[in-house]
């Protein structure tokens, strides 16, 4: 690496985030820098803020996500935010979701490294793995599509009286109000703008969350979702 490129050591911030997994943390750090860059997960002028603008940004989402929940994290590319949320919360049971191959070709390396037994990694992209994957709590994303679009994808995995969160940046209200006629035919109920990290991270995260009622997705996705988890018939 040149010297622009080199990985700073981790701030002290990490270590009180990540406790006991902070050497985990470390690692999967390392990973991104090197394979990550290699691999084009990530690019080469990010090394430097590694630790602020993506594992920190990203590890304190973990704030606002409840206790024992499932999570499935969507388009999650480099495990951004999935594998920091997972390193923080052992408690819940994530599902990394990401089309590309060498992604998630990436993401089994990194689980495995890391001993991640509660994430598992599916390769495919939302709208397939509908009816095919258990509904979870929470869906989680970053940097994947405008808030319309990923709500779209999103929403229908949600159980009922689940929510999204999603980790935007400084046009997070104004994402909300253009998507208010798509999030209310997905069977959305309330969304709203949270900061999370203060002490941590500055600035503060900014996540969209996005509750939905007792028919995520709407009346079109119930059907969908219905179709997608009957057992198909055996030929005779």
């Amino acid at each position: 690496m040149t010297e622009a490129e080199e990985l700073p050591h981790a701030p002290q911030e990490a270590r009180t985030v990540f406790g006991e997994f902070f050497p985990e943390a470390v690692r999967y750090a390392e990973l991104l820098a090197d394979a990550g860059v290699k691999r084009g997960l990530i690019g080469p002028r990010e090394v430097p803020r590694l630790w602020e603008r993506h594992l920190l940004n990203c590890a304190v989402l973990s704030e606002v996500v409840p206790e024992g929940v499932t999570v499935c994290d969507v388009g999650s590319g480099a495990g951004l935010p999935g594998i920091p949320l997972a390193l923080v919360r052992p408690d819940l049971k994530i599902t990394l979701l990401e089309p590309l191959l060498r992604r998630t070709n990436f993401l089994q390396e990194v689980v495995e490294l890391l001993g991640l037994d509660h994430v598992t990694v599916v390769r495919g992209r939302a709208e397939e793995v509908l009816g095919k994957l258990p509904p979870v709590h929470v869906v989680t994303a970053r940097a994947v599509a405008p808030l319309d679009r990923l709500a779209g994808w999103g929403v229908p995995l949600l159980r009922p009286y689940g929510e999204m969160l999603a980790l935007k940046g400084d046009t997070a209200e104004e994402e909300i109000q253009g998507a208010r006629a798509a999030l209310s035919k997905l069977g959305v109920v309330g969304a709203s703008v949270l900061q999370v990290g203060e002490g941590i991270v500055e600035p503060l995260s900014t996540v969209v969350r996005v509750e939905v009622g007792e028919s995520p997705g709407g009346v079109r996705f119930a059907a969908k979702r219905a179709k997608a988890a009957r057992p198909s018939r055996r030929r005779r």
